[in-house]
């Protein structure tokens, strides 16, 4: 896709917004990201708007990866088994949306917003583990919810091309009941790993335009350094920043479905 001028820097802003989201709650910024490119950029695929998403969201999770690793975070064993899962469903679920309709598939894109933005506004529930090990000990409790759970994440990743934050969070503390903040830290592995499986699988069809993918990810590093400054100064106020993120992601996606619903009604 020729990109002009203003698509490009448009390009650019899309990414930084994507950046600022990630480094601010810790996920997110990937479900923005295929309704920012279809209706803000301009792409006119949504197939191709999913692929180079993907290989953006998953090169921004791995800025992030280094982050979390420097800070002791990461559960490395627990976040292996759970990507390499995920990895597997993220394939099969790339393979899945690609056969879809492109407009069915971004009104279902928009339903899931929509599950989502709601899905933010529960507060977390139950005791967490912040010791919660992977070992031969906790392997046959532990194994089976990684993989289960993972792969499950994984196929809904891959579906809709997301980097799929905001549902492996959730995962990896119902499967090992690791703490919130392990889990970003843990997740961002899978993030990785289900965005470089994803758009390995719309790349060798030709479904990713790298041109957008660069800007978006330059873009998105800039963000990144943004949000993380303003984390520092926002700190306290990470139930206002969910709250208010989970009304724009169930705003978008009220809106996606219902273009959706009025295209494929036409």
């Amino acid at each position: 896709m020729p990109l002009g001028a203003l698509s490009a820097a448009l390009a650019i802003g899309s990414g930084g917004l994507i950046g600022i989201v990630l480094a601010l709650i810790g996920g997110g910024g990937s479900i923005l990201a295929v309704p920012l490119l279809v209706y803000v950029v301009g792409v006119p695929s949504t197939h191709v708007a999913i692929g180079t998403a993907a290989i953006a969201v998953a090169l921004n999770a791995a800025f992030g990866v280094a982050m979390h690793a420097r800070l002791g975070t990461v559960k490395w064993r627990c976040a292996l088994v759970f990507a390499a899962a995920g990895a597997v469903g993220a394939f099969l679920g790339s393979l899945l949306g690609k056969s879809v309709d492109g407009t069915q598939l971004l009104a279902l894109f928009g339903l899931l917003m929509i599950v989502v933005g709601v899905s933010m506004l529960r507060a977390p529930t139950g005791r967490t583990n912040e010791d919660v090990r992977l070992t031969n000990l906790t392997a046959p409790q532990l194994l089976p919810r990684l993989l289960g759970i993972g792969g499950g994440v994984g196929v809904l990743a891959g579906f809709f091309g997301i980097g799929g934050g905001f549902l492996i969070v959730p995962g990896l503390m119902l499967a090992t009941g690791m703490s919130l903040k392990n889990s970003i830290g843990t997740s961002l592995v899978a993030v990785m790993a289900f965005g470089l499986t994803t758009a390995g699988s719309y790349a060798a069809s030709g479904l990713i335009d790298w041109r957008l993918a660069s800007l978006v990810i330059a873009g998105g590093v800039a963000g990144s350094s943004i949000g993380a400054r303003a984390n520092a100064k926002l700190g306290q106020q990470k139930g206002l920043l969910n709250g208010t993120f989970a009304a724009v992601v169930i705003t978008v996606g009220v809106y996606v479905v219902s273009r959706g619903v009025i295209t494929l009604s036409a």
